[in-house]
């Protein structure tokens, strides 16, 4: 498919701030409640800090088993979207949403009667098992809740409607900043709960989050329609979205569990590493969020236009998304070396943790312009064209080949501190973006997936 005469639609960076800005800030929002969360449970020390990162795994690997279907949606989500087709768009959401609530349902039992299980896994230090249990079981029904919120969320983003979901994350992130300081440590009147406050906090917050989701698509939004039009799925239909979303679901999955290995060797470092990992990490994700934020407007733009049938703008468009989401990883790696090391200061950390934690964020900052261009290219290229096996294959592939091999050679065997091992981790990153480079430079993931299923 040729398309060196066709430049870039005008209009497009306009556009472009329009749907990226609010997703960058809402993930800078989302990451940010970890951060305050990571604070304020890291004053009442290490302990409690390696706690709730351990406790929090279940909700890394629910979040991205359901994020990775709703992602397989996203691509009928936004080719519907450019297509003008209102009803595809609502029956895409209501399909997302009864099984991201089954998945979610899985893991809420999981969390609520085998929190020690589940916990065993990564860590046997008894300073850390009974507090992650306390957080594990009271936030569990968070779970529960995000299986409304996250394909609302997506619906609206993929319907261009960036700035909601953007409002929504600003309250969430100030009640739950507000619920953390009374509940953990028994401000006005209240009982000092301390890690079991914490995750109090964040199932009042998750609730509150839901039922605006639902409020806003209940109607007057072009997410609003007839509870039939939801579930009016044809076998035709289910078959080509589970066809596409197996994928980005298997995806997400291992993926997730990939990551939840590296965090097992983390913590076989012991407490004081972990805790540093815990707070550089969470430092990170403020960055990192920001970058992501083009992958995220690259799925909605690229959609847009494959559902139009305009495959060789798609393609510009791609290309100039990745240039910028590059670019974006520089800048956002160069800050967050800068400042992440000032905002070290607000957790509580020993000696050694505060100078694994400096030594963390030199490391992240240099990895994280590959980072988003892995995920510019997976989450948003690669999808946006239905091309999702591929983009599967070359992200767990890493990960599982190259990855996680590299975690235990250098945590366990050779007993490297936790700043070499996470540097040699990022083997995988290098080796995941040489194949996705080919394969955008194959363009068989130039593809319409809605054709004849429109409404």
């Amino acid at each position: 498919m040729k398309s060196n005469n066709i430049g870039i639609p005008e209009g497009f960076y306009k556009k472009l701030f329009k749907i990226a800005a609010p997703i960058a800030f809402q993930g800078v929002i989302s990451s940010s409640l970890g951060l305050v969360d990571s604070i304020m449970v890291g004053s009442l020390g290490e302990g409690a800090l390696a706690s709730v990162g351990i406790a929090m795994q279940v909700f890394f690997v629910q979040y991205l088993f359901v994020f990775g279907f709703i992602s397989g949606c996203g691509t009928f989500v936004a080719q519907f979207y450019g297509a003008g087709d209102r009803q595809g768009v609502h029956k895409t959401l209501g399909f997302a949403i009864s099984v991201a609530l089954g998945i979610s349902l899985v893991f809420f039992v999981g969390a609520l009667f085998f929190p020690e299980f589940i916990i065993g896994l990564y860590t046997d230090e008894t300073s850390v098992v009974p507090l992650a249990k306390v957080y594990m079981q009271t936030g569990s029904w968070t779970l529960i809740f995000l299986g409304f919120s996250i394909p609302i969320e997506a619906a609206l983003r993929g319907t261009q409607q960036t700035t909601l979901p953007l409002y929504v994350s600003a309250f969430v992130f100030s009640l739950n900043t507000f619920l953390n300081y009374v509940l953990i440590y028994g401000n006005f009147g209240m009982p000092m709960l301390g890690v079991k406050g914490a995750a109090i906090a964040t199932v009042i917050a998750r609730f509150l989050e839901m039922t605006i989701m639902l409020l806003i698509i209940r109607k007057g939004n072009y997410l609003s329609g007839r509870i039939s039009e939801y579930f009016d799925w044809s076998k035709e239909f289910l078959l080509r979205v589970i066809n596409n979303a197996k994928s980005t679901t298997a995806n997400e999955l291992l993926w997730s569990l990939g990551q939840t290995v590296f965090v097992a060797a983390y913590a076989r470092l012991g407490v004081t590493a972990y805790a540093a990992f815990q707070a550089a990490n969470n430092i990170n994700g403020i960055f990192i969020f920001a970058g992501y934020s083009i992958g995220d407007a690259a799925l909605i733009l690229v959609g847009e236009y494959l559902g139009r049938r305009e495959n060789a703008q798609a393609e510009v468009v791609a290309r100039k998304m990745i240039q910028i989401g590059t670019l974006m990883g520089v800048v956002c790696g160069v800050a967050l070396f800068f400042v992440g090391r000032e905002m070290l200061s607000f957790f509580d950390l020993s000696e050694m943790g505060d100078m694994y934690s400096e030594k963390l964020l030199i490391v992240m900052g240099i990895i994280m312009v590959i980072k988003v261009y892995d995920t510019i290219l997976v989450i948003g290229v690669l999808r946006a064209g239905g091309d999702t096996k591929f983009a599967m294959l070359a992200e767990v592939g890493a990960v599982w080949i190259v990855g996680v091999p590299l975690a235990f050679i250098g945590a366990l065997w050779i007993g490297l501190p936790i700043h070499l091992v996470y540097a040699l981790l990022g083997s995988y990153n290098l080796v995941e973006a040489l194949i996705l480079t080919l394969r955008l430079r194959s363009q068989k993931w130039n593809k319409t997936m809605i054709t004849g299923l429109e409404s």
